[in-house]
């Protein structure tokens, strides 16, 4: 029974053949001869555990862990050192190095067996339990979000539209980098997965507005937008709160700069801190477009919504000054995208009060 896929690297190839021989009736099995190697199948098939001897030239085993725990999306891979070193020495320092087991050769196959069997359970055990932790925080992230929801009514659906729009203008721009055109916006998985799950905070700071602004029927008075426009601030501020108390959560760094800089403008226009171009941070970026989609095609209480052509052309005419121009190509390109978002969330409460903080109320 193929129960997992183990990668074997060893510049020995009577040795790889002879481990792959051992283990291959119980795992898939897939072998490097350098650590070199081992980096680029990892990047391309990630294995569930990797055997990993020590004595290899360029490279030797001690140098590719160290580049395996320096990735993100590596670092969590187990990895048993498979080496004919005997002294302690060794094996505190692979141990050291981030390594889960260490065994020397010749080695018994019964064991070698039980000693992956034991590694992928607890990897495994470990890797379900941060699943259920992070679907737990996400449906808090959505409780506080929601809690803006509740006293602005006109913005229903709002975060999870939103959310969904970032996701589809990040994928766009992955699919841009693939195809090397994506100038210097370099935007990973594993960030655009934060970009989602922070997205949903970027209004938080509403919790600080009075109602009597918040929930006004209409445009805001200059002194009551400079007090509207501090939701950006104090949601930063919040979230530093909440990210001191959980530094694990590397997700609520993005949320603090989406909150703060979703309402900046690419050419320096915006508030609260007038950034310009690539100083914004390419979350808030991608924020700025999603915000404003959403505010224009929702119909407020003093307004109606816009239509998918009008809400494109305000988009369009952002282009190098409200919006990142290379995102407002990748919206273009996903606008299809965007039209079904709206209408899969579409809210249709329109009698309760509110103007948010829409592009046209500028709020």
């Amino acid at each position: 029974m193929n129960r997992g896929l183990i990668l074997v690297v060893d510049d020995n190839k009577v040795n790889l053949l002879y481990i792959a021989g051992q283990i291959g009736g119980n795992y898939r099995v897939i072998l490097a001869k350098s650590g070199e190697q081992a980096l680029k199948i990892c990047e391309k098939e990630r294995p569930d555990l990797i055997l990993l001897d020590i004595e290899m030239p360029e490279m030797d085993g001690f140098e590719t862990i160290a580049h395996l725990k320096a990735k993100d999306s590596l670092s969590d891979i187990p990895v048993i050192f498979l080496t004919a070193n005997h002294d302690s020495e060794s094996e505190i320092h692979g141990l050291e190095c981030g390594a889960v087991d260490f065994i020397t050769k010749p080695f018994n196959q019964k064991i070698l067996l039980h000693r992956i069997d034991h590694h992928l359970r607890f990897f495994g055990y470990q890797r379900s339990l941060e699943h259920t932790v992070q679907e737990l925080e996400d449906s808090i992230v959505h409780g506080f979000s929601e809690i803006v929801e509740y006293r602005d009514a006109d913005t229903g659906g709002h975060i999870i539209r939103t959310s969904r729009y970032v996701e589809l203008l990040g994928r766009g721009l992955i699919a841009r980098q693939s195809s090397g055109d994506a100038r210097d916006a370099l935007l990973t998985e594993e960030e655009l997965s934060f970009f989602t799950r922070a997205a949903p905070l970027h209004d938080i700071g509403k919790i600080s507005i009075s109602d009597t602004i918040l929930l006004k029927p209409g445009r805001l008075t200059p002194e009551e937008f400079e007090i509207m426009k501090t939701h950006t601030t104090m949601g930063g501020r919040f979230l530093r709160q909440m990210y001191k108390r959980t530094p694990t959560q590397r997700y609520l760094r993005y949320a603090i700069l989406i909150a703060e800089g979703h309402h900046e403008k690419f050419d320096g226009s915006g508030y609260p801190s007038g950034l310009s171009g690539k100083d914004i941070p390419l979350c808030a970026r991608l924020m700025a477009v999603a915000d404003v989609y959403d505010a224009v095609v929702e119909t407020r209480c003093y307004r109606k919504g816009m239509t998918p052509n009008e809400a494109r052309e305000i988009i369009l005419r952002g282009k190098g000054s409200h919006f990142d121009p290379l995102l407002v190509d990748i919206f273009e390109e996903n606008e299809q995208g965007f039209r079904k978002i709206a209408t899969q969330y579409q809210h249709d409460d329109t009698e309760s009060g509110a103007g948010g903080d829409g592009a046209l109320s500028e709020k």
